[in-house]
């Protein structure tokens, strides 16, 4: 679904700090995927998850990204960024949002 209004991003300080910590060339990827929700705020990767919906979940190379839509304030939240494989971002969804 493609936003004609540009969203204001919040992105959590443990995903800043995942993401400086990636290599460069995922770093990018991760950063240009997370800037392009500002826009475009349900890509066509973009499925609610079960169970912890309003949040969302977008796939950027090996990485996910867990993000929620506030869409009367047009914001995007980005609480959760991580390694696709291994069930690491849900293990850390479930500590962040029990």
């Amino acid at each position: 679904m493609m936003n004609r209004d540009i969203y204001q991003l919040i992105i959590e300080r443990r995903v800043s700090k995942f993401i400086a910590n990636l290599p460069k060339k995922h770093r990018a990827q991760v950063k240009n995927y997370i800037l392009a929700l500002q826009e475009i705020t349900i890509p066509h990767d973009s499925k609610l998850l079960k169970n912890y919906e309003p949040y969302r979940r977008g796939d950027c190379g090996e990485y996910r990204v867990i993000y929620r839509l506030d869409e009367s304030n047009k914001i995007v939240y980005v609480v959760i960024v991580g390694k696709r494989n291994g069930g690491e971002v849900y293990k850390n969804l479930k500590g962040v949002l029990g």
